[in-house]
């Protein structure tokens, strides 16, 4: 469980982004990691049960992503993200690879997994799975434990079929996304109880067959 002050901090520096404050409370900010670390070892522990490719010696510093925003390219110039990313990378992590990813945002708090934004490549490579498999892909996000849980992103989409598919091919609506991401979202509440480890790790047992659906797809 997290305390609330690491959630506090978060609304703070929502209304202060800016490198001043920040300076002047980045003895919070210290407070906020060593409790965001204590969070996710035991989530490391029981993620790296699962599945073998989750190294269980991974430190939990190296799951925190930075706060600092990359503001080179962007116009909002706001230095500080207003949530806490925390990625649980597998062996071999890169482009090729589906992911799971923790997201902490008052308001806005998701677990999710599975690939956002994938390059050409893969996404052309999960599309043929989707056409020879289809059916195994429907079976997964169909099942109830699966949707007691996860639901599957389609804020990523294509307005026509993409390139080699008709558009009245039996797998459209799935052939025509841009991201594969099931969903978990929680409430900030559930955090400050003591389940919410219980929690992650049944959502983390729950997408497994998902992401091997899509691991075979893109290492064929």
């Amino acid at each position: 469980m997290l305390k609330k002050s690491t959630f506090d901090f978060l609304r703070e520096l929502t209304a202060n982004n800016n490198r001043e404050w920040f300076a002047q409370n980045k003895h919070l900010y210290e407070n906020v990691k060593s409790d965001l670390f204590t969070f996710i070892a035991p989530l490391i522990k029981e993620f790296s049960a699962i599945d073998p490719s989750f190294s269980a010696d991974t430190a939990p510093n190296k799951c925190l992503l930075r706060i600092y925003r990359d503001i080179r390219f962007s116009p909002n110039k706001a230095p500080y993200k207003k949530n806490y990313g925390i990625a649980f990378d597998v062996k071999g992590y890169g482009p090729t690879t589906p992911s799971y990813y923790l997201h902490l945002e008052p308001g806005n708090c998701f677990f999710g997994a599975g690939f956002w934004m994938p390059e050409s490549k893969v996404l052309k490579s999960i599309r043929e799975e989707l056409d020879y498999s289809g059916e195994e892909f429907l079976t997964i996000i169909s099942d109830k434990t699966y949707r007691a849980v996860f639901s599957l992103s389609t804020e990523d989409t294509l307005k026509k079929a993409p390139k080699g598919y008709e558009i009245d091919h039996p797998m459209i609506d799935y052939l025509k996304l841009k991201s594969f991401i099931s969903i978990y979202p929680l409430n900030e509440k559930e955090f400050y109880e003591k389940n919410i480890v219980e929690k992650l790790v049944n959502a983390f047992k729950t997408i497994q067959p998902f992401i091997l659906f899509l691991r075979k797809a893109v290492n064929q």
